[in-house]
């Protein structure tokens, strides 16, 4: 989707100066008339296909009235469920596979107007708060959910699927910052609900709801309804104010947007656009490459990761040891950088010589994983990189023997031990790969540890 709800002022906002994407009808300026736009109606009719929900044959929008700095206008254009309100669809479903298998229902999906956003800068000493309308008039699609969700980290999971659905449809980018928001609603024991408000991240969703929860545990004062904000620096709720019911924002139809007919035509042909979805895929890449139910799981909650994965395997043909190496290494790297994999560096091809390069013993697998580092920040070749690093496998047998000997001979604590007990020959291996820097092959290193170690035995057998 090029253009915002109402208007043809393009969405792609961010990078762009203070401002500059805007019109009279995003801008809320007096007289200005929305017209909505087609494509959102397609995109959200595939999302309600997805989530199994049944769409509404005829739907309005409704003003939901509300003053704030982001808000020109004094309201947004919503949808409502309510008093004749019609909201795009309603019910459906998501399957979460979580220490078995969860179902989430869900309550309604709706069509509405992202606010502007406020910026905060300091001016010569004194915070204060701008206001960018690049963002305001943004097509949002509102999932709600049952009160089904029973921990916070079934929460942070939810989201996840839900974004790996919405990726999949491609309706979505999740590289970019704010491109999914959620307000988490939390109570205990039945109490009132406690409302954290636009948090940003899964982790934040599953942080926040912890903390709450632990507040509530230990405060005296469960008898109000609030809404409070997520401090993200801090990992502290902090209250924002009383929270709203539904009438005090006061909903009355939109008499500016007749209502909207999503006729059996339209429906069809958005379903006959509909991609892979993340379920189906997980199941065809554990039959097609014969990857580990794990491992497929891991891949498609996350489009780009998945994407990544199926480019690989083309120049890459054990599966199994790719899959295994993309979801425990690659994203490991991915995550510490805090790069989505549609950004990362690595090339997939470039994966799969790395891996090549550990299958024909010219480096170890220790040494690729460190070469990892670099090679998911900064990109490049592997074998390139080996050169110039001066990184190569030691398979040597005559120049390991002397570097296990070493070893054994410099800690008689390490040698005694090794010989009483041979679980101890893996950690005198660790200890002459460490010598190595990781470059020794590890198996030829085990061979050799169990041969001077039986030496030893011979001789000290002789000696007694």
């Amino acid at each position: 989707m090029n253009t915002k709800l109402f208007c043809s002022c393009p969405s792609s906002y961010r990078g762009k100066p203070p401002n500059s994407n805007t019109c009279p009808v995003c801008l809320g300026l007096p007289g200005a008339l929305p017209v909505l736009n087609k494509d959102a109606v397609i995109a959200a009719t595939k999302v309600a296909l997805a989530l199994g929900s049944k769409i509404s044959p005829r739907t309005l929008f409704y003003r939901k009235q509300y003053f704030y700095p982001d808000l020109s206008k004094g309201f947004q254009i919503s949808q409502y469920d309510k008093a004749g309100g019609i909201p795009f669809a309603v019910g459906g479903q998501v399957t979460l596979r979580l220490d078995g298998e969860k179902t989430v229902k869900l309550r309604r999906i709706q069509l509405e107007e992202d606010p502007a956003r406020l910026v905060h800068v300091d001016d010569d000493g004194k915070e204060v708060s701008l206001v960018d309308y690049n963002r305001s008039g943004t097509a949002l699609v509102e999932i709600v959910t049952e009160p089904d969700i029973s921990s916070p980290k079934e929460a942070r999971f939810f989201l996840q699927k839900v974004q790996s659905i919405l990726e999949h449809l491609e309706v979505t980018d999740s590289s970019l910052e704010g491109s999914m928001r959620c307000d988490a609603n939390v109570s205990l024991g039945g109490g009132p609900r406690v409302e954290v408000k636009n948090i940003s991240s899964f982790k934040d969703v599953e942080r926040a709801l912890n903390f709450e929860l632990l507040r509530l545990s230990v405060t005296s004062d469960r008898s109000r309804r609030v809404t409070r904000r997520w401090d993200e620096a801090k990992k502290v709720t902090e209250e924002m104010r009383v929270k709203e019911e539904e009438q005090d924002y006061r909903y009355f139809p939109e008499a500016d947007l007749p209502y909207v007919a999503c006729t059996e035509d339209l429906i069809e042909a958005a379903r006959k656009t509909m991609p892979e979805l993340p379920d189906a895929r997980r199941l065809r890449l554990q039959k097609q490459y014969g990857l580990r139910s794990y491992d497929a799981a891991v891949l498609v909650m996350d489009k780009g990761l998945a994407d990544f994965f199926e480019e690989a395997a083309i120049h890459y043909k054990d599966h199994v040891n790719l899959g295994h190496w993309i979801t425990t290494e690659v994203l490991r790297r991915l995550n510490y950088y805090e790069i989505p994999a549609q950004e990362c560096k690595l090339r997939p091809s470039a994966l799969a010589e790395l891996l090549a390069m550990v299958d024909r013993g010219e480096i170890t697998a220790k040494l690729a994983k460190l070469m990892l580092w670099d090679l998911v920040k900064s990109g490049g070749s592997p074998s390139a990189l080996a050169k110039r690093a001066r990184l190569k496998r030691i398979g040597d047998r005559d120049r390991l023997s002397i570097i296990v000997k070493k070893v054994l001979e410099s800690d008689p604590k390490l040698l005694e031990d090794a010989l009483r007990n041979d679980r101890a020959i893996n950690f005198v291996t660790g200890k002459v790969l460490e010598e190595t820097e990781g470059m020794g092959d590890p198996k030829i290193v085990y061979e050799i540890v169990t041969e001077q170690l039986e030496a030893w035995r011979r001789e000290l057998k002789e000696a007694a």
